[in-house]
């Protein structure tokens, strides 16, 4: 029914906007790369490939692709298989991980309102949703998700370039099981913005935690913090700015409460966590005055709340904060000498605890969450980068310098893996190749932290640190001088009056000098330390474990030097792991969606090398491997090479290629790795791959289930047998054999699946007559999943390219919880009524009882209560109300009548059915409920083809034959002869058994051809109860050896397009094992399930 294409999600209604792939461009310059991007941008098209690296473009609005849908979509699929997506990354990135055993991490970089936080989030979402896990996973998914809103209530900050801007760097390692469960993880952070907390530039904000508390907190939480509006408070009041366009504080303090909550802090926690927040606003508004060159405070009632959220002495705040303890050595001799402090120091001192305060905070929420998720063996990470982007402003400082330092870093990063890297490995690998220039920013690098010939920027700003004395004053224009005379000649250095200017990779950033000697020295004064330490909580002291006691030696440590060392941390972190990379692009400054600004673009493709980048794709090549590790992947499709390639494994790999028929211009040969050229290429090795390994997991899929059916056959049996035991009469031809549930052949019809979820499992589809409200009959397929029915209808179209043509379309989709109860007759025949809210459904279905059986079991997982089920004679059904005179109820009646067949006679809004007697059920359970189900082959299947084709997936009684979806392995074969049990000698007592024959032979002819003229029943002459059929007289067999017997049963009257002609037996030896029910007593032949066949004569052969 119609070719895959059809039924791609794809293949209707999408729009084709630029190339997916910009590798794929016709002309390589700035100016089409930008129009690409620009094209696919105002089609809503946000992300772009070049090769293996996403482009992605800040839409500045919820785009729609991300939900559910999407995820199924890209688990498990190519890249190139779906339009461009950050899930599609995520998806290559966590399988690589599995299958190479290698940890990967994503670079996510990009300038300042980019986009780089908000694809970490996918990212981490991506992952949750797809790896499996129980309770403890989920623990961690929560924690991993729960992470971001706590960290940037904390961490981020409104600033002119973004509303929501990351204010500190993370990298996110998520730690998996081998079997790709996330059961642990951990966050390094960097580099907060601690200044933030006292002053910020104009139209900015403070961290997004203080507006939340403010708008957030509780009657009770304002009055015990003392919260007023943020204009009271001067580190908000600064730049008039308090609300952020499209965020509201008060659901964000909630959602950042309970962030912390399901990350395990406590509530008592959760209080003084925002008692110092509270504390540090009142801080602020300590304020100084002159008195004789000294401070002064200005107003003391400032110092008591401060003083009394901290837990602190309100005469030793006042002391603390407007003077410092000095140590002076001469000689041997050390003494202490308190120093008053003037208005500038004093201000100085109490912004120092405030941002100490605020900074140690922040480190205790990221030793939380890395506790919370602590494993104690690493096995395979995912590592996510989301650090602030490049930054230039109007007036740059020192947190703009180490800012662009890190980004400087990522960028050596980029440079070296993807452009100096892979040029390098093709020259040494053989492969011809000619040189791509590109700029490599290392020489920045090395201008910013050298230590030595020449000295960096970062070496002489700690060399005046060192000398400098208790305040700032004059150390910063030392710098200015010091930097002229190291690398006043540095052709990416110039100096200006206040300061100096780097030529970044990003572009000249000016910085300016003044306050950078300060923010680089970063000392907490003892004295605050001392403060803090006399805290009446206890949380307050452990966020100050400094042992001030101890002899301090060396020099204290910068912040410069510290974030120095991190990013080299950091640098070779990633370059431990297989890396991928997410190049962010912010299209303009007015953060409103669908607004372009086209220079701005081109400055950012130019500085992120998108360009080289794609030269060196294109000219490149798009997989390389060890010959050893693809031999190692790919051994499965030849058997040559599996399950090991015993020779040089240069030949093996080329063994493998032309086995697969790959153009040979389509890869190369290095000196020790394979280079494959184009995706499409590998796409096609990984599919012939998929391939093997799903024909395999059917064979031993099939296998489990057999053995699954077989140890569940009895007990399953019984419980569908027991739903209709004593209420329904069964079929007299009727046999007992297994469920299939598949009667339509799924797998193979997506014509028929595209109505289904894309994992949607089908516990039951077949062809069924669902009646209207005339009774007339209609076909229709019904389809069982865990929670619905389906009810699917054909349909001729009637507009568009497909007019005339016959369509699958959606009758009914119910939800099971919907359904009310099912209604039967205690007749043989095969009508259920289902009853909904609305209206009924009347259908006939000759595999009632499996379908009812699995509709009872799945009603019960799902409502934790048994489906009514009532048997009546009369049955009503509700139909819809459609115009005039619809609506209302219909009966059925049934009655006795002649025949197994029933005869349906419809009078108005009645239905009759007249039927003879069956069985009852209970006649026939008896008989049936010791027999197992072991394998057994088809008469005409030649030894050793493993039985039936048949699913044995659910095992159960019947009342009709089977009847098996066809399949691409060719025509379906039904089981003739479900086994008995062991047969006992007659010493050891009688036989239970009953007869097993192929009622789909017996009752409807072979499927596809007549009958065979004869079957073959091998069972051992042994007496049967006579209570357990009618006898049928035949003659004794001709014996075989000692113990052997052999016979041949004629069926008189039978044509050879219904029934066989005659019945061959054989008896093993007395006492073995048998798989046939025919049982033989006193010279009679035992077949009590076909009473119709009342004389079966035997000669002797």
């Amino acid at each position: 029914m119609g070719s895959k294409e059809r039924f791609h999600w794809q293949s209707h209604n999408v729009k084709q906007s630029g190339v997916d792939d910009m590798v794929l461009l016709s002309k390589i310059s700035e100016e089409a790369i930008v129009e690409n991007l620009k094209k696919r941008f105002m089609d809503d098209f946000i992300f772009t490939y070049i090769g293996p690296v996403l482009i992605s473009v800040n839409p500045f609005k919820q785009m729609p692709y991300f939900t559910e849908r999407e995820i199924e979509l890209y688990q498990g699929a190519a890249q190139y298989e779906n339009p461009p997506h950050i899930y599609a990354l995520t998806d290559n990135m966590y399988r690589n991980m599995l299958i190479d055993g290698e940890n990967q991490c994503v670079i996510i970089s990009g300038e300042s309102g980019a986009g780089k936080t908000v694809a970490a989030k996918y990212i981490m979402g991506y992952i949750s949703k797809v790896s499996g896990g129980g309770e403890k996973v989920q623990h961690v998914k929560d924690i991993i998700l729960q992470s971001n809103p706590l960290l940037e209530a904390f961490g981020n900050a409104k600033t002119v370039r973004n509303n929501n801007s990351s204010r500190f760097g993370k990298y996110f390692e998520i730690q998996f099981s081998r079997g790709g469960e996330p059961d642990g993880g951990k966050i390094s952070n960097f580099l907060l913005e601690k200044s933030r907390v006292v002053s910020q530039n104009e139209c900015e904000r403070n961290f997004h935690i203080y507006y939340q508390l403010i708008q957030g907190a509780s009657q009770e939480q304002r009055q015990n913090l003392g919260i007023m509006s943020p204009d009271y408070y001067f580190y908000l009041n600064q730049t008039d700015t308090y609300q952020v366009e499209g965020t509201d504080d008060r659901s964000d303090f909630l959602e950042t409460m309970n962030a912390m909550q399901v990350i395990g802090i406590c509530g008592e926690d959760q209080q003084l966590v925002l008692q110092i927040v509270a504390g540090i606003l009142h801080l602020g508004n300590i304020s100084f005055r002159e008195q004789g060159n000294y401070a002064q405070v200005e107003n003391t009632d400032s110092l008591a709340f401060p003083a009394y959220l901290l837990g602190v002495d309100q005469e030793r705040l006042k002391e603390k904060v407007t003077s410092r303890k000095m140590d002076s050595k001469w000689g041997g001799r050390s003494e202490s000498i308190t120093v008053t402090l003037n208005v500038e120091q004093a201000a100085y001192t109490r912004d120092a605890l405030a941002k100490g305060l605020y900074a140690r905070v922040f480190d205790f929420l990221v030793e939380s969450i890395n506790r919370a998720m602590q494993k104690p063996y690493e096995e395979y990470s995912v590592g996510v980068l989301d650090i602030y982007g490049f930054e230039i402003f109007q007036k740059n400082g020192f947190e703009q310098f180490c800012i662009n330092f890190v980004n400087e870093k990522l960028q050596q990063i980029f440079i070296e893996l993807t452009l100096k890297a892979e040029q390098e490995e093709y020259v040494q690998e053989g492969i011809k190749w000619t040189q791509i220039q590109y700029f490599n920013n290392k020489v920045v690098c090395d201008l910013i932290e050298n230590k030595l010939n020449p000295p960096g920027i970062m070496s002489v700003l700690d060399d005046v640190c060192a000398t400098m004395h208790a305040t700032g004053e004059g150390a910063d224009q030392t710098l200015l001088q010091k930097l002229q005379a190291a690398v006043g000649t540095h052709e990416h250095f110039n100096s200006w009056s206040s300061g100096f200017v780097i030529h970044h990779y990003a572009g000249k950033v000016s910085y300016d000098v003044n306050g950078f000697c300060e923010r680089n020295r970063d000392v907490l004064f003892t004295d605050l330390i001392e403060l803090m330490q006399s805290s009446e909580y206890g949380f307050i002291r452990m966020l100050f474990p400094e042992k001030l006691d101890s002899d301090k030696k060396g020099r204290p440590t910068t912040a410069g030097s510290k974030i120095k060392k991190q990013a080299n941390d950091l640098v070779n972190t990633l370059m431990k792991c297989t890396p991928h990379y997410i190049r962010c692009i912010k299209p303009n400054e007015t953060k409103k969606p669908r607004d372009w600004e086209e220079s701005r673009v081109k400055h950012q493709v130019e500085y992120l090398g998108l360009k080289e980048n794609i030269r060196v794709r294109r000219a490149g090549f798009a997989y390389r491997r060890l010959f050893h590790k693809f031999l190692q992947r790919y051994a499965i499709l030849t058997p040559e090479t599996w399950p090991s390639w015993r020779g040089d494994e240069r030949q093996g790999v080329q063994h493998l290629l032309r086995s697969v028929n790959m153009d040979p211009e389509q890869y190369q040969m290095g000196r020790s790795k394979v280079f494959v050229k184009n995706p499409e290429s590998l796409f096609l090795l990984e599919e012939m791959r998929e391939r093997k390994f799903d024909s395999f997991a059917r064979v031993i899929q099939k296998a489990w289930r057999r053995h699954v059916a077989i140890r569940k056959y009895e007990q399953m049996r019984e419980e569908a047998a027991s739903i209709l035991y004593n209420f329904k009469e069964r079929r007299r031809n009727s046999i007992n054999r297994n469920f299939v549930g598949d009667y339509l052949g799924m797998e193979e019809r997506p014509e028929l699946r595209q109505f289904l979820a894309k994992r949607e499992r089908v516990d039951f589809a077949d062809s069924i007559t669902k009646y209207d409200r005339r009774f007339k009959p209609i076909k229709r397929d019904f389809i069982l999943t865990p929670k619905y029915f389906y009810l699917i209808g054909r349909e001729k179209v009637k507009k568009g390219p497909e007019k005339g043509q016959i369509k699958e379309v959606l009758k009914k989709k119910v939800e099971l919880q919907a359904v009310s109860g099912v209604s039967l007759s205690t007749r043989q025949d095969d009508f259920f009524i289902l009853h909904e809210n609305d209206a009924d459904n009347f259908l006939e279905s000759i595999f009632k009882t499996e379908l009812i059986s699995l509709l009872c079991k799945r009603f019960e997982e799902l409502t934790r209560s048994k489906l009514p089920l009532s048997f009546k004679d009369t049955l009503q059904f509700r139909v819809k109300k459609e115009g005039w005179g619809g609506g209302g109820t219909r009966s059925v009646t049934f009655i006795r009548g002649q025949g197994d067949v029933a005869a349906l006679k419809a009078g108005g809004k009645t239905l009759t059915s007249p039927q003879g007697r069956g069985q009852r059920r209970a006649e026939v359970v008896a008989g049936i409920r010791h027999l197992p189900e072991v394998p057994h082959r088809h008469p005409e299947e030649p030894a050793g083809t493993g039985g039936p084709r048949c699913p044995a997936a659910m095992p159960g009684p019947r009342e009709t034959p089977t009847r098996c979806p066809r399949s691409r392995h060719g025509a379906p074969r039904p089981r003739l002869f479900p086994p008995a049990p062991p047969a006992t000698s007659p010493r050891h007592g009688p036989h239970l058994s009953t007869t097993w024959i192929s009622s789909t032979c017996l009752t409807r002819g072979w499927p596809g051809r007549s009958c065979p003229t004869s079957l073959s029943l091998p069972h051992p002459p042994l007496p049967l109860p006579p209570a357990l059929g009618d006898a049928f007289p035949s003659e004794e067999g001709t014996r075989v050896g000692q113990s052997g017997f052999a016979g041949r049963t004629h069926l008189p009257g039978s044509s050879a397009s219904q029934f066989p002609q005659s019945l061959h037996w054989e008896h093993p030896p007395a006492g073995t094992e048998h798989p046939m029910g025919v049982g033989q007593r006193d010279g009679q032949l035992i077949l009590p399930q076909f009473p119709q066949f009342t004389h079966l004569q035997a000669q002797n052969t």
